[in-house]
């Protein structure tokens, strides 16, 4: 949750607001929203596993992550987190937070499976989706059309999104930034990208904020 409130500057305010976090994954926010009375609905294709396989895949994967990191330290800003070990410490935490959540959550119908560019959720049933690591991340693999469809699909479910980061694996800005920001501000809405209090990847410290005006 601190993480997500630094990813997407959210205020105190917005943490009261109806939130729909769009590729979620094994995130912990909204456990620990949901312990503090607030509203999240999470929405992933990784949500159709159970728990012990969701387990499985971060364990198989987690070790080889922090491996590459080491072995690129100039890639890397260690401020909120201090080291690759301590991210790793707190990825299995954040993991652990959301395995004693998930089985409960899914029951109340808090943990969705869906996956964009198509979520299949009511008009407007949202006041802030957030999507964190996966538009423009990917932008190797996904391509501008996907992304404009998605971001058009959550300003469709909420009032307003907010992306973060906007840098691709590369450490690069993703090329679908500014021609994505044009477009929206031709369909009428208000975008802006801002600078947030999170920076792991060196130069990843902005959101892309998406804002219907009417």
């Amino acid at each position: 949750m601190d993480e997500y409130k630094n990813m997407f500057a959210l205020s105190e305010s917005d943490l009261n607001k109806k939130i729909v976090g769009v590729a979620d994954g094994s995130a912990s926010f909204n456990a620990e929203m949901w312990e503090l009375g607030k509203t999240v609905i999470s929405i992933d294709p990784l949500y159709i596993f159970c728990t012990k396989e969701i387990e499985r895949q971060f364990y198989s994967v987690v070790d080889n992550i922090i491996t590459q990191m080491k072995a690129t330290p100039s890639d890397w800003v260690w401020s909120y987190h201090e080291s690759p070990e301590q991210l790793k410490e707190k990825r299995v935490n954040v993991l652990r937070r959301f395995v004693a959540d998930y089985d409960k959550g899914k029951a109340e119908g808090r943990y969705i499976v869906g996956e964009l560019p198509n979520l299949g959720l009511t008009d407007r049933k949202f006041q802030l989706a957030v999507c964190s690591h996966f538009l423009f991340l990917y932008s190797d693999h996904l391509t501008y059309e996907f992304h404009r469809r998605s971001v058009l699909e959550m300003a469709r479910v909420a009032s307003e999104v907010r992306i973060f980061p906007l840098l691709t694996l590369g450490q690069k800005r993703s090329p679908y930034v500014q021609p994505l920001v044009e477009e929206l501000k031709s369909l009428g809405f208000a975008v802006s990208v801002e600078k947030v209090g999170y920076e792991l990847q060196k130069g990843g410290n902005e959101m892309l904020r998406i804002q219907r005006v009417t």
